[in-house]
């Protein structure tokens, strides 16, 4: 199995709605996209200064299944229209399990 986890820092310019549009965006790629055994993506809980602001965590069956969500292009457009416009920074790992 492939754990994908990623942070998201949004710009101090992303307001709570635009935030909350772009959680739901990319909570809803489970059923736009497919191929994922389970996602959670959450809000910080902002018990600690300096965290990221939101985390999502997929897990997939094998590489390939992440590949093709990673080229996929609805996940493509959730990016492209939710994430990259409020996103000021990205850290990304991908493990095996």
């Amino acid at each position: 199995m492939i754990r994908h986890v990623v942070t998201f820092t949004w710009s101090p310019e992303a307001d709570a709605q635009r935030r909350g549009t772009t959680v739901a965006a990319l909570r809803n790629l489970r059923q736009a996209v497919g191929g994922m055994t389970s996602l959670v993506v959450e809000e910080d809980a902002g018990l600690t200064d300096g965290n990221a602001d939101a985390v999502l965590i997929a897990d997939f069956p094998d590489v390939e299944a992440f590949r093709r969500y990673a080229q996929h292009p609805d996940h493509l457009a959730v990016l492209a229209e939710h994430v990259r416009p409020i996103l000021a920074s990205r850290a990304a790992v991908q493990y095996r399990t």
